[in-house]
């Protein structure tokens, strides 16, 4: 039971790192904003900063919760077998499994940048989901797709790893 828990631990430590907020970033869109016309400007970024969102991890939990206590019930239900009974080890590493979707929380801070720009002599700020290399002082298109939403494209590339 012991290596129920530890492979459930593990599992659910492996899983969490599934939330990085991409779906949030300024360059990602849902299948209903594809081929439709958005108003888009240009802008001068003056500043860029780094910042924390915090962005919503619930569907990412009951994922979690859902495969880590399937694994447990089967990895429980395989140590219980060999221990002489398998639908109690099968049981216990399913209520193992779907209580560590609790260790993921319901909320996740990923990356982001909080950018300082000037348009029409005003100047802005607006916080993205996104990394410090994407962006860079100068001029960069903002996309908008519905009112007061600044959805400013990344004018730089990152490093290659």
């Amino acid at each position: 039971m012991k290596k129920t828990i530890a492979l459930t631990l593990l599992t659910a430590s492996i899983l969490t790192g599934c939330a990085n907020g991409d779906y949030y970033k300024a360059d990602t869109y849902s299948a209903s904003q594809l081929n439709e016309k958005q108003e888009a400007k240009t802008i001068k970024i003056l500043s860029i900063t780094p910042a924390k969102v915090k962005i919503d991890n619930s569907q990412n939990q009951k994922e979690i919760a859902g495969a880590v206590g399937i694994l447990s019930a089967i990895g429980g239900a395989f140590i219980g077998a060999n221990n002489g009974s398998a639908l109690a080890g099968g049981a216990i590493g399913g209520a193992v499994g779907a209580g560590a979707g609790s260790l993921v929380g319901s909320t996740v801070l990923v990356d982001g940048v909080t950018i300082g720009y000037s348009e029409d002599n005003h100047i802005y700020t607006s916080t993205q989901v996104g990394k410090m290399c994407e962006f860079k002082q100068g001029v960069a298109l903002v996309v908008t797709t519905k009112a007061n939403e600044t959805r400013i494209q990344p004018n730089a590339q990152c490093p290659k790893n």
